[in-house]
């Protein structure tokens, strides 16, 4: 059995970048993809324009430790990127009592399609790694 999960999109938001109490670097980053919309039909719909019509989905994506580090460096918003991981599923209850659910993808790679815009002040990217 197999679990794996290929998303190629931008980053949504600037990464988060944090590190546990054991000193594991964790980033997460939203991954949005776009599908051309479909009417009840199942048919393409159009824009007035003529152009295809789009709908979006937002993707919760969590890297850990070197690559944690590498993306919280490297990425920033609007940066196309491809992810491929693992679908994860999580079960908790909030401070009310009710139980939330949640899903994510674990990366086990990101490659940069793009360069990001840098982060920093002085930070043009210029050290990011190289695109294929």
């Amino acid at each position: 059995m197999t679990n794996i999960a290929i998303l190629t999109g931008r980053i949504a938001r600037e990464p988060d970048t944090r590190e546990t109490k054991g000193g594991t670097n964790v980033t997460g980053i939203t991954v949005v993809t776009d599908r051309p919309a479909r009417d009840k039909d199942g048919k393409t719909k159009r824009q007035e324009n003529g152009y295809t019509a789009k709908e979006s989905e937002f993707h919760r994506v969590t890297c850990f430790s070197r690559l944690a580090k590498t993306v919280g460096q490297y990425c920033s918003k609007g940066q196309l990127v491809s992810v491929q991981g693992r679908i994860h599923y999580t079960q908790w209850e909030d401070k009310d009592g009710v139980t939330r659910y949640g899903t994510e993808i674990l990366a086990d790679k990101v490659d940069f399609l793009s360069r990001g815009n840098g982060s920093g002040e002085n930070d043009d990217n210029k050290d990011a790694p190289e695109i294929d």
